[in-house]
């Protein structure tokens, strides 16, 4: 196979416009008319992925997209590039920016955060590094954990105590504040965490400490305010981790908005723009930049919640709304259940380090088109979760040297000759296969007694590769399902981002899943996601109380206080009557239970918990007591979003033009001739037998010989087994 190349020799047929990154629901997309029909508004969200950054915007009822390589070193850089290319040529009277982005994640993970000090309640300055006792490999002989982010050095106790009722049982000692904080200057600490014993139920002795903290000029993380609830040790990893990543994410954002401020004074008519940049929330939902820089620690699933929210708004329009979303980048795969009212979960982690605020269900492994080969000291072979990422990337980009899952899609012919986005991102075909040659003969060979030529050895390294990276992605779906009591079989699969149509008959085969789904523009989808969102976010009062003696006055009139605040909030983000939603919750669990389960507020709500709990674990027990932990309210803030028209369906025979050309692809052990088919020229209601390939600007989609496409009448991908 030759080298891939973007100029006149690429396959013919691949539109300006697919290569320009322009083509995603040409047809088909519209928005909601302006409130003011007088200023025209564009809406651009943007993902940030490890390998790609993805940008797709909505402008005068189109769609219209870019992709473009991360910038690791910098993030800013791609994102404020993706955004300039969407605006060339157009001069909107107001700039929207939905983003999700991955630099809060990257902070904790790889332990570049801020040097942060915690000021606790006197004698608990351990907590944070005692944690619980829960034991996640309960066979495992050396468990460990990962070090505290704040050493023994910086948690310092301060006299106070507050009771589990919020009465004051030792005032706070205010000199011992002062007498910190000096200490945090001379120490060069760059934030502060202050996580006091029962401030969810009097914040008083946490917001003093703040005010006496103020003149450091440092960003000031109270656990009142981060995470008002009970749990003294998920409050203080959660606000911990808040503070942590507040000064990295500020710097960052605050660099995002000043390039994108710099872009709105340059109209093309010199008429300055308004502009407005808000962040993905790990809820599904999105906050603006100022309270991301508040609360970053509701931005660490940001990019993955994007897409689980178009996975459910894309499985309600084609009438599938039971969804697994499956998406497969170039460094990881998030998975998730995508009902038709996905709610966020409370509790999780990240990089070991708990996180008690809400989460949308999404379960990450570290397996993605750039993840690396390797053979064990056993002589397995194994698939990351090491990656190549977007630097330097798999050996077909040019630059790297080890090779990985977009490497073995290569060997095995299934991505084309013309290369990745339309042709714009060549791929050395030549190169992976020396690079597959060489790991064979040193790694592998040695260890198996078929090593020759005759037996087609880079091809079935490639396989080999493929098959274990898909086995653990087929555990990361059936651990979504299973811990919500869900078969997998029951739902379908939505495969997404670039690399997540090259696997998605696989594993649907695997886990007996009836059907596979694919969006139009895969690679791009996750960024659809932030035009689907809403404002969101929650408040909450801790409660814990016997269900029983609990007051229905006693419980409307902290909704009532509790929706105060929401509408306030809402008023204040410039959100009309109309655009607005509040949804009410009640936090419950068998007594004696150390977990609780979120359930919508009624008049049967105590039933419901019940039958949630038997849906969720497998038993309810009726007759057994009850307790409300806490109550919540979900404010939703609904902005405009794109309208999806659906067309009419032409007949099964996809047009002469769509057919690129026919090539030899390697399925099942051996060579299958393979016709190669271009996404933008299919039309609704075309059905396409296997063995095929579908090529597109932002992804690929394998269709094995079993398996058979129909184009839906919005431009997606059904994929089902061939009938026998």
């Amino acid at each position: 196979m030759a080298k891939s190349s973007g100029s006149a020799e690429q396959p013919p047929g691949f539109p300006e416009e697919a290569r320009r990154g322009d083509a995603l629901l040409e047809k088909g997309a519209s928005g909601a008319a302006p409130e003011d029909s007088g200023r025209s508004l564009i809406r651009i969200a943007v993902d940030t992925g490890g390998t790609f950054t993805d940008c797709i915007a909505l402008w005068e009822g189109r769609l219209l997209c870019w992709k473009l390589p991360s910038t690791p070193h910098a993030p800013e850089t791609a994102l404020l590039e993706g955004i300039r290319r969407l605006l060339e040529n157009k001069n909107p009277d107001r700039i929207e920016i939905i983003h999700g982005t991955t630099v809060g994640t990257n902070a904790v993970l790889e332990r570049k955060g801020a040097c942060t000090a915690l000021l606790t309640t006197e004698g608990f300055e351990d907590l944070l590094e005692i944690g619980r006792q829960n034991r996640p490999k309960l066979y495992d002989l050396g468990p460990s954990k990962p070090a505290p982010l704040v050493p023994a050095e910086r948690r310092f106790g301060v006299p106070e105590r507050v009771g589990p009722r919020g009465e004051i049982l030792r005032p706070l000692d205010g000199s011992a504040v002062s007498a910190i904080g000096k200490t945090l200057r001379d120490a060069g600490v760059e934030s502060v965490a202050v996580v006091y014993l029962f401030s969810f139920a009097n914040p008083r002795h946490e917001e003093e400490t703040g005010k006496l903290l103020r003149h450091l000029e440092l960003p000031i993380s109270l656990s009142a305010h981060v995470l008002p609830e009970h749990r003294e040790y998920e409050r203080m990893s959660t606000t911990v981790l808040n503070a942590y990543i507040a000064p990295v994410l500020r710097r960052y954002l605050g660099r995002a908005e000043e390039g994108v401020d710099w872009m709105a004074t340059r109209g093309a008519d010199g008429t300055p723009r308004s502009t407005s940049l808000w962040v993905m929330r790990s809820n599904g939902g999105a906050l603006s930049a100022r309270g991301a820089g508040e609360r970053p620690i509701e931005t660490l699933l940001s990019g993955p919640a994007a897409g689980a929210v178009a996975a459910a708004a894309w499985g309600r329009l084609v009438g599938f709304p039971h969804i697994i979303a499956f998406d497969m980048g170039g460094t990881s795969t998030d998975v998730c259940l995508a009902g038709e009212d996905p709610l966020p979960e409370r509790g999780g982690s990240v990089g070991g380090y708990p996180i008690g605020s809400p989460l949308l269900p999404i379960q990450t492994v570290a397996a993605g088109g750039g993840s690396i080969a390797r053979v064990d000291a056993g002589g397995a072979l194994r698939v990351g979760p090491e990656s190549a990422g977007a630097d330097p990337g798999p050996v077909c980009y040019g630059r790297g040297e080890e090779i990985t899952v977009t490497d073995a899609h290569l060997c095995l012919g299934r991505l084309g000759s013309a290369g990745l986005l339309g042709g714009e991102m060549p791929l050395d075909a030549d190169r992976a296969r020396e690079f597959f040659a060489r790991f064979w003969r040193d790694r592998m060979a040695p260890r198996w007694s078929a090593s020759s030529e005759e037996d087609h050895p880079v091809e079935r390294l490639a396989q080999g590769i493929l098959d274990v990276i898909n086995v653990r992605m087929a555990r990361a779906i059936q651990l979504v399902a299973t811990e919500s009591g869900r078969d997998p079989r029951d739902f379908s699969l939505l495969a997404y981002g670039g690399a997540g149509g090259l696997h998605a008959c696989d594993l649907a085969e695997a886990l007996e899943i009836p059907q596979a789904l694919v969006p139009r523009n895969p690679g791009l989808f996750s960024a659809l996601g932030g035009l689907f969102s809403d404002f969101v976010k929650e408040y909450v009062e801790t409660l814990l109380c016997p269900q029983e003696r609990a007051d229905e006055e006693d419980l409307r009139r902290i909704f009532g206080r509790l929706a105060g605040r929401a509408e306030e909030e809402l008023d204040a983000e410039g959100f009309g009557r109309r655009e607005r939603a509040l949804s009410f919750f009640v936090d419950m669990r068998y007594a004696g239970q150390g977990h609780e389960l979120m359930v919508p507020y009624s008049e049967e709500y105590a039933g419901q918990f019940h039958r949630l709990h038997e849906l969720r674990f497998g038993y309810a027990d009726w007759g057994r007591k009850t307790e409300i932990v806490a109550l919540r309210v979900q404010a939703r803030g609904m902005p405009r979003k794109p309208v999806l028209v659906p067309e009419e369906e032409t007949g099964p025979e996809p047009g002469k033009d769509s057919l690129l050309y026919e090539a030899p692809v390697w399925f099942g052990g051996r060579v299958v001739p393979t016709r190669f088919y271009r996404r933008e020229r299919l039309r609704p209601g075309n059905r396409i037998e296997g063995p095929a390939v579908i090529l597109e600007y932002s992804g690929t989609t394998v269709v094995p010989p079993s398996w058979k496409a129909h184009v839906d009448r919005y431009g997606g991908l059904l994929l089902t087994r061939r009938e026998e």
